[in-house]
């Protein structure tokens, strides 16, 4: 009895206890006091106790009160806490690192991520112009610190810098090309929107490039909190439209995968399904060049041999990326990854150029024209044996590009010649290919209105002259028969028609008169059956 009264009776703080509790005292330090409203309100606290950086130092001790009240100020210095819009009556930058004693060093180093979680409106460019100062030159000291940290970061620092780096970039960005049409939308045209609050936001991604990056980062420490949520979210980031950001999270994405080797056939399929969103359902996205470079320099690190799960993505995802109708936004980026792939396992040339012939352009000529660069490329890194697998194919293509109307495509592909590795191959196989390149090049020299393209064609005839004199004369006779047969058909055709023409002018000639002389007949009938009967008396 006497001890449930003794338990209902309010309890009195410990002085020793709240000093010594990392928890409680940086609560009290955080605390606010706000006129008018309730009497404290905490602004954060650790979810542990122990030091900030396991070096061996003490938990954090008392500074002074960074965010207080200040009763002379307008109440209109209002900032989001993480996202949750609490109002601060002031926010006044804390002292920096060389101010205080190293043992306090790790306990500020908290405080001001938790001060740098605070957002602010960047819409309105007039609001809060001392606040976001303050909030810029805290987050440059935070870069400065962690740059020189040696030792390692434990678990509650982590959590800490996590939840600051969440707080400031997670967002949904502005939908600036949802609501346009696919046709209308033109990346390369439609101007990109610039992110207001870049003065905060590049220097947490400068903070959390040297976070990823520092040797205090432990991987196995580190990947619960740069975890599959974390990289998703980060993935989400690629959509932005600016170029600025989308340049870091390349190089931060690309940092995680290095280091955090646990994650790194997660990142590959989750980028893989941002290019089937791409590729199947919506063609818009901003970021497709940067995740394609970070794949670039991934699949130039692939052992041999290579896996099937490369091989297939190679298959599904980097040749269907050819199609989109905005592929000169990446295209150069695709290229290498396409490249890097033939040139790891010279057996996939034959792949690529079949994939290549499958989603070749037909009414796109710029394309086409990236198409053959890509094209060449390839044949580069292609031996021989895979060469003569496609090469029927492949040069039924080109002879159709060789007598295009658009010189630019017409001259891509006969720059193909100027390669010395390409233009071997063609030669050793020239029995095959001449023949089917050869109507091409001989139309060109006679009807193509270019004159950069009839001097090219010239070249070319002049390579293969060189090489095989007979064939070519050979070649020459057979078009010219070809010629002659085709000459002689449509003079056929011509006869057919002027016969088939005569005989309809005959037949309609002896039914019009069979069809006078029948509506004459039915005239008279008519007539005379309409006249009046005349009866004799």
């Amino acid at each position: 009895m006497i001890k449930q009264l003794i338990s209902k009776l309010p309890k009195k703080t410990s002085n020793k206890s709240s000093n010594n509790d990392p928890e409680t005292a940086f609560s009290s330090m955080n605390t606010i006091n706000s006129a008018g409203a309730d009497n404290s309100s905490k602004g954060g606290s650790l979810s542990g106790k122990g030091s900030i950086i396991s070096n061996g130092n003490h938990g954090p001790q008392s500074s002074s009160v960074t965010l207080k009240s200040n009763q002379g100020m307008q109440s209109g210095s209002v900032a989001a806490r993480a996202g949750q819009g609490i109002s601060y009556a002031a926010y006044e930058a804390l002292p920096g690192f060389r101010e205080v004693p190293s043992s306090e060093k790790h306990s500020l180093f908290i405080k001001k991520l938790n001060m740098c979680s605070v957002l602010f409106d960047f819409n309105d460019a007039s609001k809060n112009l001392k606040e976001k100062d303050i909030k810029r030159q805290t987050l440059l000291e935070l870069v400065d610190y962690i740059s020189s940290v040696t030792s390692k970061f434990n678990e509650v620092t982590m959590q800490e810098i996590t939840k600051m780096i969440a707080a400031n970039l997670f967002r949904a960005l502005p939908s600036n090309h949802d609501d346009r049409l696919p046709d209308v939308y033109d990346p390369e045209d439609d101007e990109p929107t610039m992110e207001p609050s870049w003065p905060h936001l590049q220097v947490v991604y400068e903070f959390l490039l040297r976070f990823v990056a520092s040797s205090g980062t432990d991987a196995k420490l580190g990947k619960r909190y740069i975890d599959h949520s974390f990289v998703l979210r980060l993935l989400d980031l690629f959509d932005t439209d600016d170029q600025r950001e989308r340049e870091y999270l390349k190089t931060i994405l690309h940092r995680i995968y290095g280091k955090f080797m646990v994650h790194r056939p997660f990142i590959r399929k989750a980028i893989n399904n941002i290019f089937y969103t791409f590729i199947f359902e919506t063609g818009r996205h901003n970021g497709i060049a940067e995740l394609l470079e970070i794949l670039g320099s991934i699949i130039n690190g692939f052992a041999l041999p290579l896996k099937e799960e490369h091989k297939l993505f190679l298959v599904r995802v980097l040749i269907p990326l050819h199609k989109p109708g905005s592929l000169s936004m990446y295209h150069q980026q695709l290229s290498y990854c396409i490249t890097q792939f033939v040139e790891k396992d010279a057996k996939l040339a034959d792949t690529v150029i079949r994939g290549l012939l499958n989603c070749w352009p037909i009414t796109n000529s710029s394309k086409e024209v990236m198409f053959l660069g890509e094209l060449e490329e390839v044949l580069e890194a292609t031996q021989t044996a895979e060469f003569q697998k496609c090469m029927v194919l492949l040069f039924r293509q080109i002879g159709r590009c060789l007598n295009s109307s658009h010189f630019q495509v017409a001259e891509r592909a006969l720059f193909l010649w100027n390669n010395d590795h390409i233009r071997s191959m063609i030669t050793q196989n020239r029995k095959v290919i001449l023949p089917i390149i050869f109507p091409a090049l001989e139309n060109n020299t006679r009807i193509h209105w270019n004159q950069a393209v009839h001097s090219l064609t010239l070249n070319v005839r002049k390579i293969f002259i060189d090489a095989d004199q007979a064939l070519f004369e050979e070649c020459l006779a057979k078009f010219q028969e070809d010629e002659t047969k085709e000459e002689e058909r449509l003079e056929m055709r011509e006869l057919i028609w002027k016969r088939l023409e005569d005989i309809a002018a005959s037949k309609a000639a002896s039914n019009g008169a069979v069809l006078v002389s029948n509506f004459s007949s039915s005239l008279a009938i008519a007539t005379s059956a309409n006249s009046p009967k005349i009866t004799s008396s």
